[in-house]
């Protein structure tokens, strides 16, 4: 009897091995297919960080490195890291409960539970022994309920999620009129300023996209695989297109000589709280709380050329020029290192001042953040908010 204690406490020890197993992987579920809340679950973001790898090992290990082989590769990422995601919470579902099985010591081997889990997960059909315990039963059942759920909760996640994103590249697409393929903010500027009537339809433009930042805010943490879709053309990207309309917005504000909008000054605050939400949900690093003075991507005689380029083409330049530049790096500041991670984590195309500038992605992190950092996280943004409209 002693020397049957170590035993039993192995398949204890081995069944609640199995148990935490099976919650790892309903906890990612609820979070990812239930949840209307953007939670990064270590597992989520170990399986999408080490398909992330794998893909960009590929890339690496390519003698070409043109931008279309990036394309052509990294479009495929997002379906993939899709298509394959149900298999690793089945394959974690199926491992705890073979471990539960195990662990309540019912079977011949560790082949019949893995049978036994498999057959109940799959549905199928129900394995019964004769002498089949009650409690062997009940975790059959319970397996083959969350096999059913799953394909459930997968039917309805799909459509929601390509309905988001079909609502993103509209937007995208129609970009491409004002501020040509690829985007450019001084080709937006030009062309609405030819057309005449400018500031109304600049003003229009600020509120659609105001809108636009609100919705991808929602839509790119509660479905993180929309972050890694690709434009259905190679030049056409949602990060390329959201920085070419901050950075009209911050142009405009700062160098452009007519009645100020605040609507512009919004559409900004939209953007760069939407950047950082989806860099929060990646982990990716920024400044929460930079300051006016902070440098920028972008060179000042990057800046001045533009306005030179503007003030040719007709637009009203604010006279002092000095101040407009550092209205610009006011606003630009506030997105500048985030536009720029969120461009070298989705491998973005060529667009003025976002992915020609792209910092390069660094290893990500699967540590978690303790509480102290969070907390000093969280403290930062709340100051860097009320200081918001100091920082033009």
């Amino acid at each position: 009897m002693i020397f049957e204690i170590p035993l039993i406490i192995a398949r204890v020890l081995i069944f609640l091995g199995g148990f935490a197993l099976v919650l790892v992987a309903l906890e990612s579920i609820i979070h990812t297919l239930i949840l209307p809340r953007a939670i990064n679950t270590p597992l989520i973001r170990w399986y999408y960080m080490s398909l992330n790898w794998i893909f960009r090992l590929r890339l690496t290990l390519a003698r070409d490195n043109s931008y279309e082989l990036r394309d052509r590769v990294m479009s495929m990422y997002a379906p993939v890291a899709l298509f394959l995601l149900p298999f690793v919470w089945l394959t974690l579902v199926l491992i705890g409960y073979t471990l539960i099985f195990y662990g309540l010591n019912y079977s011949e081997s560790v082949w019949d539970d893995f049978v036994i889990s498999g057959s109940s997960l799959l549905t199928l059909g129900t394995i019964v022994f004769p002498d089949q315990q009650p409690i062997v039963t009940v975790f059959m059942f319970t397996e083959a309920m969350i096999g059913m759920v799953l394909v459930a909760l997968l039917i309805s996640y799909l459509p929601t999620m390509y309905s988001a994103f079909a609502e993103r590249e509209r937007a995208v697409i129609q970009l491409t009129t004002p501020a040509g393929s690829p985007p450019s903010p001084v080709t937006m500027l030009k062309r609405l300023h030819r057309i005449g009537n400018f500031e109304e339809n600049i003003g229009s433009i600020w509120m659609d996209w105001r809108d636009w930042f609100t919705r991808i805010d929602e839509s790119h943490t509660t479905y993180a695989p929309l972050v890694w879709f690709r434009s259905s053309k190679p030049d056409h990207s949602w990060i390329t297109s959201a920085g070419v309309v901050l950075d009209t917005a911050a142009l405009t504000t700062s160098v452009i000589d007519m009645p100020h909008n605040p609507r512009a000054d919004l559409t900004i605050r939209a953007g760069y709280v939407a950047l950082r939400n989806i860099a929060d949900f990646f982990r990716l690093e920024y400044n929460p709380a930079p300051q006016p003075d902070d440098p920028i991507s972008i060179s000042k005689a990057e800046f001045m050329a533009v306005v030179d380029e503007l003030e040719a083409e007709g637009l009203p330049i604010k006279p002092d020029r000095e101040q407009a530049w550092k209205d610009f790096s006011g606003w630009r500041v506030n997105y500048d290192t985030v536009l720029l991670r969120l461009a070298a984590l989705t491998m973005a195309p060529y667009a003025m001042w976002v992915s020609d500038r792209s910092m390069p992605q660094l290893p990500p992190r699967f540590d978690h953040l303790n509480e102290m950092t969070i907390r000093e996280k969280q403290k930062l943004k709340e100051i860097s908010d009320e200081e918001f409209v100091e920082h033009r």
